[in-house]
């Protein structure tokens, strides 16, 4: 059992980088394997999420060779991948199991695809039902009404469909876009909230697509492979964003940082909440717009979030909470139940770790009530086995009196590899 150590920060002036965006990396690796010839990845995130995604794609018989944090993928077209042998395990990855499914979906054998304790536990439904429009048989674990994994899939002579999403999700979005490249005729997608569009991006990328706002493919048509330049993740970005904003005496610069605008919700919070953050030299590479970003010590507000602003903040809400334990008021986010079914109920564990920090929240039915500011002291955190909650936690520490320990800390490596080594740079 791997833990950190977190003493408090003293402020100074920084200049840090964070690892490539995870969800781009997902993408890079999926779509180069399903493209004709050689795609080139840089920046890749090598964290055991998208090591998963790396592992089912080997499996499935494409050569991918990592140099670095640079990938060679010798993809195979649309109709190359090989049925792999045994069951292809996606890990924690909720990501990788929901958009290769799409994909998977699209060939003409029986698939089986699992992954870890918190992936069992994740609905499946919402990526089956429109899987099984299309003409794809996929078979799990039933719980009630609810499919879970392991599943077992078989596809193959696809049909179009135009679908419209109940419920905002980008991984939804991009498995239907994913198994339409498969399928015969052109398959399209309606949503009434806007969600992370890297999948249409890098459609555009491969050239798949004329716009990526489309929201359509048309299905069988071979495309090849490129290079890709993969922004570092904002949602990494985003503790170090918090981490400037409520130390006193710091000034943090995150270099070559996404921002893509349905993930910037985090800046848009930040700024709601008076936050000294400025953008600079901004620009378009592989589609993905990037920047970097500068955070000083600020006077935070509470503010209020639900609505449009939650499905682009939603993996943020963890940090954003942190920074409302420092905010001057209530400050109340809804509208949130997602975080019920992430790698933990991340309602109730951002409660109940925050409350050993001496913070007063409150946990609503879909989401959180904090009142701030409140003098944090250092406590003994537990990850609960989240990523995203065993981070927040080390800002929260990095703000807080005396030494905090967060327990089960190896669960970082899924989406941040060496976060532990930026706070160390940031002590120095």
């Amino acid at each position: 059992m791997k833990t950190l150590k977190i003493n408090p920060l003293k402020g100074g002036t920084k200049e840090l980088l964070v690892p490539g965006d995870k969800s781009i990396s997902h993408r890079a690796v999926m779509l180069g394997s399903i493209a004709k010839g050689e795609t080139v990845v840089n920046n890749i995130l090598l964290s055991a999420d998208c090591l998963a995604t790396i592992d089912c794609c080997r499996r499935l018989g494409i050569n991918i060779k990592i140099h670095g944090t640079r990938l060679i993928i010798d993809g195979k077209g649309l109709f190359g991948l090989k049925q792999p042998q045994g069951t292809l395990d996606a890990g924690n990855s909720g990501t990788t199991i929901r958009l290769i499914s799409g994909i998977l979906a699209g060939q003409n054998y029986e698939v089986n695809i699992t992954g870890d304790e918190s992936v069992q536990k994740r609905p499946m439904g919402r990526i089956a039902k429109p899987l099984r429009l299309m003409g794809a048989s996929i078979e799990g674990r039933m719980s009630g009404n609810e499919i879970f994994a392991p599943l077992t899939i078989f596809g193959g002579d696809l049909k179009a469909i135009a679908y419209e999403l109940p419920v905002a999700s980008a991984q939804v979005k991009s498995a239907v876009l994913l198994a339409g490249l498969f399928a015969d005729g052109e398959t399209s997608v309606i949503e009434k909230v806007r969600s992370r569009d890297h999948t249409e991006r890098m459609l555009e990328h491969f050239g798949v697509v004329d716009s990526r706002y489309a929201l359509r493919v048309t299905g069988r048509r071979e495309f090849e492979g490129v290079e890709i330049d993969v922004p570092g993740d904002i949602s990494s970005a985003a503790f170090f964003l918090v981490a400037g904003a409520i130390i006193k005496n710091a000034e943090l610069r995150i270099m070559n940082v996404g921002v893509n605008p349905t993930r910037t919700g985090i800046i848009d919070v930040l700024h709601r909440m008076g936050a000294r953050l400025e953008i600079e030299n901004e620009r378009l590479l592989s589609e993905e717009p990037r920047a970097d970003i500068i955070v000083k010590s600020s006077e935070l507000g509470a503010v209020r979030l639900d609505g449009e602003i939650i499905p682009r903040i939603i993996d943020e809400i963890p940090i954003i909470a942190v920074a409302a334990t420092q905010a001057k008021g209530a400050t109340e986010i809804r509208g949130a139940r997602e975080l019920r079914i992430k790698e933990s109920d991340r309602i109730k564990t951002v409660a109940s770790e925050l409350r050993k920090f001496g913070a007063s929240v409150e946990e609503l039915d879909d989401g959180l009530r904090i009142e701030g500011p409140t003098r944090l002291k250092g406590a003994r955190i537990d990850s609960h086995g989240d990523h995203r909650i065993a981070m927040a936690m080390a800002i929260a520490g990095l703000a807080a009196e005396g030494e905090t320990v967060i327990e089960n800390a190896e669960c970082v490596e899924t989406s941040f590899p060496g976060f532990d080594n930026i706070l160390s740079s940031l002590a120095a």
